[in-house]
This record gives structure tokens, C-alpha cells and sequence, in this order.
């Protein structure tokens, strides 16, 4: 983190600023301390943040939490895109706490990412730790990097998907899961 606050310094420096004046004096901390909180990601393994809780079930209908907020720094960048994630899974004799689902897609969101490789990741995740039928994760997220640099578009929106498993072979179950997300 030390070594952060010193980069931080530099860049200010850089830019023309002066990291002695009132406002900017604590910025070099202070932007340490939200990097690590926004990259925790690579601090933290999927087993840490299962935590045990995974549950015999009976039901093999399929279980959807939609509606998850994320936030990401795209690697590109190190600017924020965040939107929603869907995910759907099919059990196998397992589910997992509802806030678990939350906590993974927060676990690699909080990495250096693309979104491309962010979906593909939690749906694998979610497809190990539940040796599931099929899982199915659908993302949709603004960019900064668009929307402020570059090609300046503030009104895009990108949507990603993965889909394994049941999810990929079936198209009926496709279907249902994305007709359930909408």
C-alpha cells in the first residue's frame, strides 16, 4: 500500500498539482486504501467466501437471483464499469445461501477485469462449487472507459453471457432462464 501512496504522489506531481495543498494532502492514502478495497478480489479464494454453505436439496427446478449489483475496474483502463448480473443455476442435490451467489460475483469483480472474462469466470465457479446441472450467468454493465474517454458513448451498455451445462445444451432451458431474467 505504501508504494501505491508514493505512485499516487508521483502521478499528482505529474499532472501539474501541488500533493502539499489542503485537498490533496491525504489523496495519496486515500487512494491507496480504495485500491485495495476495489481489488479484494485477489485477496480472497472461492472457498473462503462459500464458507460451508451448500445444502442438500430435493429440487432440480431452476433457482435465479437476478438483479446483483457489481462493480469492476476494467484492466484496460482502471476505470470503474458496473452494472447488474443474472445468475441462474439447475441443482444437483446442491444449492448454495443466496448471498454466497452475491459474494462470488463480488469475489472476481473486485479484480482487475473484463467483463467478457468476469461472466465467464462466475458462471465456472458457480459450476465447481455446485457440480451442477447447468448454470447460466448473464451480465449487463456501463463503462467508464467508454462513457467518459475515448469514444464518449454515455449510453451504451454492454451485456455478456455465459452458459454451461444444461444452460448451453437445452435450448428450452436457455429460454426459460432468459425469458425469468427480463
Amino acid at each position: 500500500m505504501e508504494s501505491i501512496e508514493k505512485d499516487v504522489l508521483h502521478i499528482l506531481q505529474a499532472m501539474g498539482e501541488d500533493p502539499t495543498r489542503e485537498g490533496l494532502v491525504d489523496t495519496p492514502k486515500r487512494v491507496a486504501k480504495s485500491y485495495e478495497f476495489l481489488t479484494r478480489g485477489y485477496r480472497q479464494n472461492l472457498e473462503e467466501v462459500v464458507n460451508g454453505a451448500l445444502f442438500e436439496a430435493e429440487s432440480d427446478d431452476m433457482v435465479i437471483v437476478r438483479d446483483i449489483e457489481f462493480f469492476s475496474l476494467c484492466e484496460h483502463h482502471m476505470l470503474p464499469f458496473f452494472g447488474r448480473c443474472h445468475v441462474g443455476y439447475i441443482p444437483n442435490k446442491k444449492i448454495i445461501g443466496v448471498s454466497k451467489v452475491a459474494r462470488i460475483v463480488d469475489l472476481f469483480a473486485r479484480r482487475l477485469q473484463v467483463q467478457e472474462r468476469l461472466t465467464k469466470q462466475i458462471s465456472e465457479a458457480l459450476m465447481e462449487i455446485l457440480d451442477a446441472e447447468g448454470v447460466g450467468v448473464v451480465m449487463e454493465a456501463r463503462h467508464l472507459c467508454m462513457q467518459m474517454r475515448g469514444v464518449e458513448k454515455q449510453h451504451s451498455e454492454m451485456t455478456t453471457s455465459a452458459m454451461l451445462g444444461s444452460f448451453r445444451r437445452e435450448l428450452a432451458t436457455r429460454n426459460e432462464f432468459t425469458r425469468l431474467i427480463r
